[in-house]
């Protein structure tokens, strides 16, 4: 067992390093800056170890390794810097945001307890899962929360009661690893002030979590109080390379413990198919035995009910980067028995130009679904294929053998928030410190006349009305649909389709604009609701046959009808011949009514869902 465990004899220190010639256990008093004690570990095999006696309850501690040097391939192992244990469970990381402490060091301390209180994982099943992506710091640390506990898990409890009204079934919480918001050098070119990493793709600990988001026992807290209300926790998990990059001011452990085992390199040095850096050697049994046990730790300690996997093609990689038919840290995953019961979800590629949308090579994953995202916008704005579009209605049919692997969305944290995606033709990402020379330049977005802000009416009432069309499609398809946290009521990032460095107003959930946008949330509460009613067994039959152009109708189990006029002019339907209430037009104000007239007049840019009387 690799890390720090209590014997009858003492503390038990291991650590796996293939390429060190010594390692030294360094032991420290709480924030002392020289150690109390320092001893030689003894080597068998790869795995270093030794057992101390007499330690204190309460120390911190790093290791030492000495070993060969080469500058051009980065190896760190000149026995002069404090490594951190890969398998600490506990760091002396800052609980405040924007407050490194030097140097980082494992802590050993003892546990305390905390109450499951019978928890159970609720189990959704997958025809029931309805997603919400969020940012545990945006999503109340704005002054408009008014949280007792901003910007952390204990802040998220507290709004626990807006995901239920809401109705999503799951919260995917992006990456709460420990990673360093301090790492981005950058600051904003419009206030002056400091850029971070905010969003944490850029994983410095495995087995810990951001100190300024809460303690161990409040993250368990929070997962202890969604579960209560029928909310599952996926976890947005970066494996795929680490933080020890050139713009961290730190170095966490992986490069001064075994640089040639835990990263892909080459001749030239560290290979680069994440984009960042750092590419993680996922598929040497070390590595993927550290995976697999972070995974695991998460599961049993956190009660975790799943993973979505940034950039998961990385993780199919052999050492030579090609792509394997049968990648072992992917099929160790796929059999682990504790990780079972758990969600698991691919980003399915990587930047390296592997893309694997439709044949991520494991029965058990499902995937994000980019063709879903790209083709319904290209719909929604009037320039869509109508036989594509179907099949992602489907349940992406032509990809998947069951549409429960078809992750769904439109918007994620990555890009235009929906409210940008109707708003802006073009990224502003100038307050990136970049130039704008970040972010996608394609978003197949329309800002329906108008780009950015506007007081024309007509502009503001189609964007509107596109805000809804959006969610009608996402939320009337078959899959698995994601919603990005904020655009139920409208949020915009001012048309930066790259935030992950905007610690502010650009990503932050603002309370007071869910207030003022009241009418979009029902309508997604609305179309939540419907889904949960029909969207259970039962088929889908279409309607559109002898419609021309774009028109794209289609009932849901017999029960609920669903029509879409993506086009600038209006359009007169006969429809089928029932007694049809309305429930939902994307042109009107939310109102039940039953329909008396055998044709329906849709306005341009209009859907609809309709009920069927029995």
């Amino acid at each position: 067992m690799f890390g720090v465990s209590k014997t009858a004899q003492g503390f038990h220190f291991a650590l796996f390093s293939h390429n060190a010639t010594s390692v030294t256990l360094r032991l420290f008093e709480l924030g002392a800056e020289d150690p109390f004690r320092e001893r030689p570990l003894e080597k068998s095999g790869d795995i270093w170890s030794v057992v101390e006696e007499g330690l204190p309850e309460t120390f911190e501690y790093t290791y030492r390794c000495d070993g060969p040097y080469e500058p051009k391939k980065g190896h760190l192992f000149n026995g002069e810097m404090d490594l951190v244990d890969p398998y600490a469970k506990r760091l002396n990381s800052s609980p405040k945001w924007n407050d490194r402490k030097f140097p980082p060091r494992g802590v050993i301390a003892p546990e305390t307890p905390f109450d499951w209180d019978n928890d159970s994982r609720p189990m959704i099943p997958f025809e029931e899962l309805i997603i919400y992506e969020a940012h545990v710091r945006g999503f109340t640390n704005d002054s408009s929360s008014r949280a007792n506990h901003p910007g952390t898990y204990l802040g998220m409890v507290e709004k626990i009661p807006h995901l239920r009204e809401l109705g999503v079934t799951a919260v995917e919480l992006l990456p709460i690893h420990s990673f360093n918001e301090r790492e981005n050098l950058k600051v904003d070119p419009k206030s002056g002030k400091q850029l971070f990493n905010y969003w944490g793709y850029s994983t410095a600990h495995f087995f810990n979590t951001m100190s300024p988001y809460g303690t161990a026992n409040e993250l368990k807290m929070l997962i202890r109080e969604l579960h209560r209300n029928e909310i599952e926790v996926i976890l947005d998990v970066v494996y795929n390379h680490t933080s020890e990059g050139s713009y961290s001011d730190y170095y966490y452990s992986f490069r001064g413990i075994d640089n040639a085992i835990y990263y892909r390199m080459d001749e030239g040095g560290y290979i680069n198919d994440s984009g960042c850096g750092n590419t993680f050697n996922c598929n040497h049994p070390i590595v993927q035995k550290l995976i697999v046990d972070s995974l695991r730790y998460f599961v049993t300690e956190y009660h975790v009910d799943g993973f979505r996997f940034d950039l998961a093609s990385i993780l199919t990689r052999g050492r030579d980067g090609h792509p394997m038919e049968s990648p072992p840290l992917i099929d160790q995953i796929t059999r682990d028995p504790l990780l079972a019961p758990t969600k698991l979800i691919a980003e399915p590629w990587d930047p390296g130009g592997l893309y694997q949308v439709g044949s991520f090579p494991s029965w058990k994953f499902g995937e994000w679904n980019d063709q879903f995202r790209d083709q319904m916008r290209h719909f929604i704005r009037g320039d869509g294929d109508r036989a594509a579009v179907k099949k992602r209605v489907l349940g992406s049919i032509d990809l998947y053998e069951s549409p429960d692997k078809s992750y769904n969305y439109i918007t994620i944290h990555d890009g235009f928030s929906l409210r940008d995606l109707v708003s802006y033709d073009g990224k502003h990402n100038e307050r990136n410190g970049e130039q704008n020379q970040d972010g996608a330049a394609d978003n197949i977005s329309w800002n329906c006349g108008v780009e950015g802000p506007t007081e024309d009416a007509e502009v503001t009432e189609l964007r509107e009305k596109q805000l809804r069309n959006f969610f009608l499609i996402l939320l009337m398809s078959r899959g698995i649909p994601m919603i990005l946290m904020g655009d139920e009521y409208g949020h915009t990032k001012s048309g930066n389709n790259n935030s992950w460095s905007q610690d502010n107003e650009l990503n932050y959930f603002l309370w007071d604009e869910l207030e003022k946008n009241r009418e979009l949330f029902h309508f997604v509460s609305k179309l939540i609701q419907l889904r949960k009613t029909h969207f259970k067994g039962g088929g889908i039959e279409w309607h559109d046959e002898e419609a021309n152009g774009s028109f794209l109708a289609y009932t849901i189990n017999e029960s609920l009808l669903i029509a879409f006029n993506p086009t600038p002019s209006p359009f007169t339907w006969t429809l089928p011949e029932k007694k049809w209430s309305r429930l939902i037009d994307t042109s009107l104000p939310l109102k039940e009514e039953a329909l008396t007239e055998p044709h329906y007049t849709f306005a341009p840019y209009t859907s609809i869902v309709i009920s069927s009387s029995h």
